[in-house]
C-alpha cells in the first residue's frame, strides 16, 4: 500500500517545473536590440532644418543689397568746389609769385600736366615764344597735357579745365581780372591759387578768401 502514493508524486512533481523553464525562455524574447535602432532616423532630420535655413539668409541679403540703391543717386548730387588759396602780391610781382607757386606745386608731387596759369596782363614768356609759332601747335601742347601750360586773359576761355589753376593778376585792362577770375574758378577741379593784390581780388572773388 504504501508504493502506490509515492508513484504519482515523483513522476507528476518533476514534468510540472519543465513547463516552467519554457514559460522562463519566453521572457528573452523581450531583448531583440533593433528597439534602439531606430534612433538612426534622427539622421533625416538633420538636412530637415538646413533647408528653410539658406532660404531664410537669402532674403536678408537681398533686402540689404536695395538698400545701398537710392544712396547712390545721392551721391553725385555734392559737386566738390576748387579751395581757394591767395598770394598777395603786387602787379609787377604776380608773375613772379605765380611761378614760385607753381615750383612749389612740382616739388610737392603734382604733375605738371595738372597746371594751367593764367595772365591778366603781359602774357607769360613761354606763352609768347610758343604762339609765335603758331597758335596750331600752341594749341596742341595745350592738349597733349604733358606740361604746365600758360595762357593769358584773351585766350583763356579755350584753355580746358585743370585740377589746379594758378592766376597771375599782373595788370591788363580793369575789367581782366573781374572776367579771368570767375572764368579760373570753373576750370579749377581742385585748387585756384590767385596771385595779385588781395583787395581787388577779393572784390572779384567774394571777400574772406
Amino acid at each position: 500500500m504504501p508504493l502506490l502514493p509515492e508513484e504519482p508524486q515523483i513522476h507528476e512533481s518533476a514534468q510540472g517545473p519543465r513547463a516552467t523553464p519554457a514559460t522562463g525562455r519566453t521572457a528573452p524574447t523581450p531583448r531583440p536590440v533593433p528597439g534602439p535602432r531606430p534612433a538612426a532616423p534622427p539622421r533625416p532630420g538633420r538636412p530637415g532644418p538646413l533647408r528653410p535655413a539658406p532660404p531664410v539668409q537669402r532674403a536678408p541679403r537681398e533686402g540689404a543689397a536695395a538698400r545701398p540703391g537710392p544712396s547712390r543717386p545721392a551721391a553725385p548730387a555734392a559737386p566738390a568746389a576748387p579751395q581757394i588759396q591767395l598770394i598777395p602780391a603786387p602787379v609787377d610781382g604776380a608773375l613772379d609769385a605765380a611761378e614760385e607757386a607753381v615750383d612749389l606745386l612740382l616739388e610737392s608731387g603734382r604733375a605738371p600736366g595738372d597746371v594751367l596759369v593764367i595772365t591778366t596782363g603781359e602774357p607769360h614768356p613761354w606763352a609768347a615764344h610758343e604762339l609765335s609759332f603758331g597758335e596750331a601747335s600752341y594749341w596742341a601742347q595745350h592738349d597733349a597735357g604733358d606740361d604746365v601750360f600758360y595762357t593769358d586773359a584773351a585766350l583763356a576761355s579755350r584753355a580746358g579745365s585743370r585740377p589746379v589753376v594758378v592766376v597771375a593778376v599782373n595788370g591788363g585792362p580793369e575789367t581782366a581780372a573781374a572776367t579771368v577770375l570767375p572764368l579760373a574758378h570753373t576750370r579749377a577741379g581742385a585748387l585756384l591759387i590767385v596771385c595779385g593784390d588781395p583787395q581787388q581780388i577779393n572784390a572779384v572773388l567774394g571777400a574772406g578768401v
